[in-house]
């Protein structure tokens, strides 16, 4: 698999040592004369990179490679320890806090309750002092840590660094978070959507198996999707790419905020899926599995619905199939547009009941015999887990400072 290729102008150094870290990322342990080949730069551009990113303390020599006749070569892995940087994922009633090094190791985590979550400077306030907290409990050395990544639901003002009227957040109309968090934190701050956000922390940490093209589903309070294309996130003209909530499906009776009721998103989230229960199935399947009902308990009958998937009750499972093959059909549409041969599934709502959505995704988007015979498209879960919005969060700031990307070409070296 071809890596993204470099440029010997000196004036875009700070551009290579990006490219020689990530496919030493993606790639190693790899040698330099590896290093060359994939990245399309000269020997000699990649010593004096190497170089650096060793001084730096990024990367490190990691052994040799078996000897071929010649001098054995000296191969080169990522630095764990070599930064570090805080996740935060932003839901309706809590926030999952984690410290990651560029590994994309979990060295330690939290989950914060949000006592007023409609009160976004409270939400700030308390969040920021719980990751403060956290990161100095962690040990880590406090001249690694590159900043603050933020996942929040969208839409996002990505020029204002500001969310604006999050469906999932009332009382939240433009809230600049990004300000916010730096003036709490004194912390470098980049935000994303969690979809887009977890498609980047998947890209990171991934390595070789997501490197070129895929397209993330995410599921949380509602749904999301986050593409990424030939190693490049897409973000789109206003920085909103992935409204996967509004592809269209089989419509039913349930309506959108936007007016429509061909949207995906009011059929396939955790609420939509209980009340889909308790209207086709009644209270007496609500008391079988131990269902509330209630705004309130959305998370434990969530919990309890999973769990009832997960012991093959049959309403619970009929219930998870009907909503997963409605993200079936917008994933496939979603996967013949886009030209991507993965679909990846994560978010902590998915915890327990993957196979029924994997089985259910992979058959729609394979349904047809031209796709088949052109490129089977497989349908994986997210190699992060539970915790891929936090952890997204965090490699917004990983992958801002260390890959590669046209916006470091117009950038001062460094």
């Amino acid at each position: 698999m071809t890596m993204l290729g470099g440029t010997n102008l000196p004036r875009v150094g700070g551009y290579n040592q990006a490219v020689v870290l990530d496919a030493i990322r993606t790639r190693g342990p790899v040698s330099r004369v590896e290093l060359a080949a994939l990245t399309g730069l000269t020997n000699q551009t990649v010593s004096n990179v190497v170089r650096k990113l060793l001084d730096a303390g990024l990367v490190t020599e990691t052994g040799q490679a078996p000897s071929s006749g010649g001098k054995r070569r000296t191969l080169l892995s990522p630095r764990p320890d070599g930064a570090y940087a805080i996740g935060v994922h932003l839901d309706p009633d809590s926030a999952v806090i984690v410290v990651v090094n560029l590994a994309g190791e979990v060295i330690t985590g939290r989950r914060q309750r949000l006592v007023a979550p409609e009160d976004p400077e409270q939400v700030v306030d308390r969040v920021s002092r719980a990751a403060l907290r956290l990161f100095a409990r962690s040990g880590v050395d406090p001249a690694r840590l590159l900043g603050l990544g933020i996942a929040a639901p969208g839409p996002l003002d990505g020029a204002q660094g500001a969310v604006v009227s999050p469906p999932n957040l009332p009382g939240w109309g433009r809230v600049p978070l990004v300000r916010m968090f730096e003036t709490a934190t004194n912390l470098p701050v980049a935000l994303d959507n969690d979809a887009t956000a977890a498609a980047i922390g998947e890209r990171w940490i991934g390595g070789e198996a997501r490197a070129g093209s895929f397209l993330f589903v995410y599921l949380g309070t509602g749904i999301g999707a986050g593409v990424v294309l030939n190693n490049t996130v897409l973000h789109g003209d206003s920085g909103n790419a992935g409204e996967f909530a509004h592809m269209p499906v089989e419509p039913g009776d349930r309506r959108c905020p936007c007016g429509g009721t061909d949207c995906l998103g009011p059929y396939c989230s955790p609420a939509a899926i209980i009340d889909d229960l308790l209207r086709r199935y009644g209270p007496e399947a609500a008391a079988r599995i131990g269902l509330t009902g209630t705004p309130e308990t959305l998370h434990d009958d969530w919990k309890a619905l999973r769990g009832a998937v997960r012991a093959d009750d049959p309403d619970a499972v009929d219930v998870v199939r009907r909503a997963a093959r409605r993200i079936g059909q917008a994933a496939r549409g979603a996967a013949s547009l886009l030209d991507v041969d993965r679909i990846v599934l994560g978010g902590e709502a998915l915890r327990g009941i993957e196979p029924v959505l994997l089985a259910e995704i992979e058959a729609a988007v394979n349904r047809t015999a031209v796709a088949r015979a052109l490129r089977p498209i497989s349908v994986e879960q997210s190699v992060i887990g539970a915790t891929v919005g936090a952890v997204g969060a965090a490699s917004l700031i990983l992958h801002g400072n260390y890959a590669p990307g046209w916006r470091m070409l117009t950038e001062p070296a460094g």
